[in-house]
Parts: C-alpha cells; structure tokens; sequence
C-alpha cells in the first residue's frame, strides 16, 4: 500500500507540473498589445506568405498577418489582413511590398512611407483603412524580366559581333600597332637616357646661375649698391651738365646783352663814318672829274649862287616858268 501511495502522488505531482508549465507557455506567448486592423490591397503574386507572418515598418516589427482571401468584388485582388500596433506611424501616405527573409523564401510584409501626405490614417474593426501594395524586387523582376532577357540577347548578338572574324583580325592589328608603339617608347627611353644622365647636372648649373642671378639682383636692390652708385654718379653728371648749361646760357645772354648795348652802337657809329668817307671820296671824285686842273693849280672852282642869292639867273629852259606863274 506504501508503494502504491507513493506512485500515486509522484504521479499527481508530475500531472501537475505539467499543467504549471502548460499554464506558464500559454500566459507568455499570450499577445497583450493592441492592435490595428489593416487591409492590404494586392494585385501581384503573394508566394511565400502565409498567416501569422511579420509586419515590418522599415525592418522593425509592428504585427502580423492576421489573414489571406481572395477580394470577392473584385477578382484577380487579394486582400491581406494585417495587426499594426498601435503606436506605429501609419499615414495616408504609407503602402506596403512583399519582402523575404534570406533564401529560404518566407515572406514578410514590409511596410513603408514616402512622406508625401503625413497626416494619420485611423482604422478599425467597423471600418478597416485599405493601403495599397506596391510590387516587391521579384514582382518587379518578373515584369522586366522580358525586357531584361531582350537586352540579354542584344548583349550577347554584340558580343558574337565583336568576336567575329573581321573584328579579331582587327584586334589583331590593334595589338601590332600598340606593341609597335611600346616598341618605339622603349627605344626613346634608351636614347633619352644619356640626356636623362645629364640632367642632375644641368640642374646643379642651373640652380647655381638663379644663385648667382639672385645674388645680382640683391646686390642691384642694396642702396650702396653698384646700381644705385652708378645712379647716382649719372645723376650728379646730369646736374652738373644742367648747371653747365645754365651757366652757358647766363654766359650768351651776357654776350647777346653787350653785342646789342655795345658793340652794335660802336658798329652803327663806324658804318656811319665809313659812309661819310665814302661821300667825301665820290665828292672828291667829282671835283677831280669836273676840275682836273684845280687838283694840279689848287683852287677849286666857285659853286653857282643858288635860288635867292645874288647874281642867280635862271636857266633858259627854265626861264618861262616863272613868268607864266607870275601872269596867272
């Protein structure tokens, strides 16, 4: 009876503790947030999303799926009902696209906003908001995927272009022309070494001629310099010359001034005597040719009485003048 009595109660113990943990698992996984109903408006494919499945806003969970049905009004639409909590910024600008986790293709929702109306949007079990769902990276790669395939076929047609015949043979003259062209850089570097070999040399020189340019342009900047002294000696000859030149012209003023106070009267006086000898000689000249006698026997031959003195007579052609005057 012990035996059986212990049994009985390790047995109702264990029953016991497995209820105890039951009961602890339900309470913990037991969802207490609120949340906000959503319908999500598909019309793309939605493979790999399944009930109970996450709600992410920009990679952060907000809810889950909460279900999948086809939109009876409108066929070809599904409708995804989703719990957001509460406190995530759900606004009339906000829309959701199918997202997946790694390669093991389950699916998410991923919810994002574009900013373009950031005004609320409410929701609720009476009335439930609609969001629209935008096609996710392998919807959007399933509808260009024509278009990515024709571009693939140009791509490989320019490729089979390129490897043709005619344009290997041109590579091939491309590559001659470059290996000719390697072939005549590398003969210039060996003729342009021994110049290469001269260049430190020629810039030692050169760094020892702006040296000695520098030290010239020093020594022509100093003041007591050869510059400035050779200035200076130019400019003191210039002053001198100018001084030179005042004294010459102080010199011929003086000069001008006695030839016109001095020298011209004097001048003026000998002309006047030199003209005064000249008449005495044409008057002597005169008498010796009107009395060459007087000039042998002295005497010199008496001047007719002139016009009022006495013993004047008119001349005959003259003589009737005076008379017709005095008849008038």
């Amino acid at each position: 009876m012990e035996n059986k009595s212990h049994a009985f109660w390790a047995g109702l113990f264990t029953v016991a503790l497995l209820a105890a943990i039951a009961v602890a698992a339900f309470l913990f996984n037991v969802d207490r947030s609120v949340r906000v109903p959503y319908d999500l408006i598909a019309r793309t494919n939605v493979t790999g999303l399944y009930t109970d499945a996450a709600v992410r806003y920009r990679g952060l969970d907000v809810g889950k799926v909460q279900s999948i049905k086809f939109d009876r009004d409108h066929p070809g639409q599904i409708l995804i009902r989703i719990l957001v909590d509460t406190h995530a910024p759900i606004t009339r600008s906000t829309f959701g696209s199918l997202g997946f986790q790694g390669v093991t293709g389950i699916a998410f929702i991923q919810l994002d906003d574009n900013g373009r109306d950031p005004s609320p949007l409410p929701s609720s079990v009476k009335d439930v908001a609609q969001l629209p769902m935008r096609p996710g990276l392998l919807d959007q790669l399933q509808q260009r995927g024509d278009i990515l395939l024709r571009k693939l076929e140009k791509v490989t047609d320019d490729v089979d272009n390129l490897l043709s015949p005619e344009m290997v043979a041109q590579l091939h003259g491309t590559a001659a022309s470059i290996q000719k062209a390697a072939d005549g850089v590398a003969t210039l570097t060996q003729q342009f070494a021994p110049a290469a070999g001269k260049l430190p040399g020629t810039i030692d020189q050169l760094n020892r001629t702006l040296a000695s340019t520098n030290q010239l342009i020093t020594s022509l900047n100093r003041v007591d310099g050869p510059f400035e002294t050779n200035l200076n000696k130019v400019g003191t000859a210039a002053q001198q010359a100018g001084d030179a030149l005042t004294q010459m012209n102080g010199s011929v003023q003086e000069l001008s001034s006695r030839i016109g106070y001095d020298t011209l009267p004097r001048v003026n006086s000998l002309a006047e005597d030199v003209r005064s000898a000249a008449r005495s000689v044409d008057r002597a000249a005169d008498t010796f040719s009107t009395n060459p006698s007087g000039l042998l026997f002295g005497g010199s031959p008496r001047a007719a009485p002139g016009p009022g003195e006495a013993g004047f007579t008119w001349p005959a052609g003259h003589a009737a003048a005076p008379a017709a005057a005095a008849a008038k």
